[in-house]
């Protein structure tokens, strides 16, 4: 851990660990036989004092002393109640005396505090002995400063779920222990200064120093009602630890803070639409659902029942709905439902979509028809980190009938969409002048200071930036930075070359985290390419379709580009057929926002699961699916999602009854995974060869998940 070689264990050493071991093991038994039967005896309580005494880790038995204490408490006198929780903060001492990094440990003395039964004199005197024998222990400095709700003084009893369900919440909002003892935050933040002042090197204190600040900051407080000058103080005290040793990397990384303040509006704001403000969307009710012609602005949908509004904040919010956001137009008959684009099914969300249902419209052919949003002039929209949308804004955009819509004939579908480089034409120039990115919408003027901050910064550590790993990626984020705060009007981006090299300087230099630096080197290109239209125009091609020769789509191929991560999606919102094929994705995050997508190529990539695949339930459109040549089946159930592989562990609606008869007697383990990203899809043509998966019983198990499937493994059906 943190460097430290491990050393192999000496022969009489693995014997007294073994001995101990089943020791444990036989207190485990005998501690759940009791939890399952629920004995709250004093032998019970005393056997699971003994476990947690050996064993601070073990989160059931902390679970366990809670029931405990919800159980005696109610057969307790006031003279045994405190009792009671002077035997839990006991055992809390006893067992961080053997670990005092136990998470569990410390969030069971938070239970007990909040019901009231404790000396708040006492508990600083043991934070403060605990933060001297290890002045970085974070644990210690979260217990002063626990990350939850407002606490209420006059209701401590909360119930336990609530307290579990936000001691893992890190959003900087109240305090722990220093609000019980009506600490003030401009107190804390002396305390961090004196710390920080005995030991630059403490990276918990720079932390909670930023915790504070953020606070401060938000409520403008006395004295920090100017950011700009808060911000100078503290870029001028984090260069004395900076330049004094350079190499350690507390300092520098509460500088990435910094930046990040300096950068950032804290409210939020919309940066892209779809419809484009001032665009024409024509409806034509035959041929394949795809983009035609040269024009980004002015777009042609073909053979669509459904048009999706599409919009996109710099950062998640809630609180979007019909009051908040007016969309107004003679042929809107019904209300209207906006959801939140997030692959975690939560409330709040960068991306919002609304579907205007075009099958129930009365529309005339040959008409053009007016259609206004208005957002924000009602309040209501808030950022997940408490800031409310304050730029009122409007989007108006004409939509145009040029053919009725027909269903297709039975028999008659689209022929095979081919991916061969011949199949593609390069565009020599957009129909507009009009490029739609983020800048169609209005975005306040940066300060001159945040530029200035920045520069200095670059001029004041130029000697240092360039001589070790943690300089040249604060080099990179503060020329990212700089590009950032350039002009709206300015679209070409004077130092991404640059940032660009020094990402690839850090994959040779740092490989252990090549993953990350990957990632960056990926947004940043991404920006580069999507900024203009004059760098996006080369990755823009004609696809012929072979069932209407005269007619050419729009194609956007980012193949063979090394992509790790996709970026710079607000500028995408208008395509619908993509080639993200030869690159090294892990993942498709933020695809979900491109709602028109119909055409998806993401062959020869790195997607490890179908959990990776995520995203393309929200893709209502998607026809066209090609993930071959990926390492799906690979490796196991993706575990940064599911805890365990079950669709049972999962929060979401499973249609367990439709899986068990389509998987037979096949293994239902195996592709439960696959059924949970494609019974929602209407997919025709479908490619999945040369991944571990799709073995015969797999593509079997497929072709009846997608009963509108015509394609696959480019064989017809």
């Amino acid at each position: 851990m943190h460097g430290r070689p491990r050393k192999p264990l000496k022969e009489e050493d693995e014997s007294v660990l073994s001995a101990k071991a089943e020791k444990l093991r036989l207190l485990q038994s005998q501690f759940l036989a009791n939890h399952q039967n629920r004995i709250y005896s004093k032998e019970a309580l005393d056997l699971s004092a003994k476990l947690l005494e050996n064993n601070p880790e073990c989160y059931t038995a902390w679970n366990y002393r809670k029931l405990a204490v919800q159980h005696n408490l109610s057969q307790s006198d006031s003279d045994s109640v405190a009792s009671l929780f002077d035997q839990e903060l006991k055992l809390v001492e006893n067992a961080l005396r053997k670990n005092f990094k136990s998470y569990g440990a410390w969030h069971h003395r938070k239970w007990v505090l909040s019901k009231g039964h404790s000396s708040i004199d006492h508990e600083m005197r043991l934070l403060n002995g605990f933060q001297k024998a290890d002045p970085r222990n974070f644990h210690a400095w979260n217990y002063r400063r626990l990350n939850i709700l407002p606490f209420d003084k006059e209701k401590k009893n909360l119930p336990f779920e609530r307290l579990v369900s936000f001691f893992f919440c890190f959003d900087i909002t109240f305090r722990f222990v220093t609000d019980l003892m009506k600490r003030s935050d401009e107190d804390e933040l002396k305390y961090t200064e004196e710390v920080i002042g005995e030991n630059f090197s403490n990276y918990s204190a720079w932390h909670n120093r930023s915790a504070i600040l953020s606070n401060l900051l938000k409520r403008k407080a006395e004295g920090f009602s100017h950011k700009e000058k808060v911000l100078q103080e503290e870029y001028e005290h984090v260069r004395n630890a900076i330049f004094t040793d350079p190499d350690d990397q507390s300092g520098w990384f509460y500088h990435l803070w910094l930046i990040d303040q300096t950068v950032k509006n804290g409210a939020p704001l919309l940066v892209s639409s779809w419809p484009s403000r001032g665009s024409t969307i024509t409806l034509n009710g035959h041929g394949n659902n795809r983009l035609h012609g040269l024009s980004l602005l002015n777009s042609t949908l073909s053979g669509t029942t459904t048009l999706p509004i599409i919009l996109y904040f710099n950062q998640a919010v809630e609180g979007i709905n019909s009051s908040t956001v007016a969309v107004k137009s003679e042929i809107l008959k019904e209300d209207l439902v906006w959801k939140p684009l997030s692959v975690n099914n939560s409330s709040t969300a960068q991306v919002w979509v609304v579907y205007l249902k075009l099958g129930n419209m009365e529309l005339q052919l040959s008409k053009t028809y007016s259609i206004e949003i208005t957002i924000g002039y009602s309040a209501g929209i808030v950022s997940s980190n408490g800031y409310h949308y304050g730029d009122p804004s409007q989007i108006a955009f004409e939509l145009c009938v040029q053919t009725a819509h027909t269903e297709p004939v039975e028999g008659q579908y689209p022929k095979l969409t081919s991916w061969k480089d011949s199949d593609f034409q390069k565009i020599d120039h957009f129909e507009e002048s009009n490029f739609v990115t983020s800048t169609d919408h209005h975005i306040p003027t940066t300060s001159n200071w945040c530029r200035e901050a920045i520069d200095e910064e670059i001029t004041n550590y130029q000697d240092l930036l360039s001589d070790c790993k943690i300089g040249k990626l604060t080099l990179a984020r503060l020329l990212t930075a700089l590009d950032s705060l350039s002009p709206e009007h300015d679209k070409r981006k004077k130092h991404t070359d640059e940032i660009l090299k020094l990402y690839t300087e850090l994959m040779k230099l740092d490989p252990t985290h090549s993953l990350y630096y990957k990632d960056e080197h990926s947004l940043v290109l991404l920006q580069q390419i999507t900024s203009s239209e004059e760098s996006l125009l080369p990755h823009c091609h004609y696809y012929k379709d072979a069932t209407e020769t005269n007619t050419s789509y729009v194609c956007l191929r980012l193949q063979n580009l090394s992509l790790s991560r996709m970026g710079s999606i607000k500028n995408l919102l208008w395509v619908q057929m993509l080639d993200l094929s030869h690159n090294e994705l892990r993942s498709i995050e933020g695809l979900e926002a491109m709602q028109l997508l119909s055409c998806l190529n993401l062959s020869h990539n790195k997607l490890g699961s179908f959990t990776a695949l995520g995203p393309l339930r929200s893709l209502k459109s998607l026809k066209v699916l090609n993930i071959s040549h990926n390492e799906l089946g690979s490796h196991s159930i993706d575990t940064r999602r599911y805890l365990c592989s079950s669709p049972l562990a999962h929060t979401e609606v499973f249609a367990w009854d439709r899986f068990e008869i389509l998987c037979g007697s096949y293994s239902a383990t195996k592709f439960w995974e696959a059924f949970l990203i494609f019974e929602s899809l209407n997919l025709t043509d479908l490619n999945i060869t040369g991944n571990a998966v799709a073995d015969e019983n797999f593509t079997s198990f497929i072709v009846k998940v997608l009963p509108t499937l015509k394609y696959l493994n480019d064989e017809e059906l």
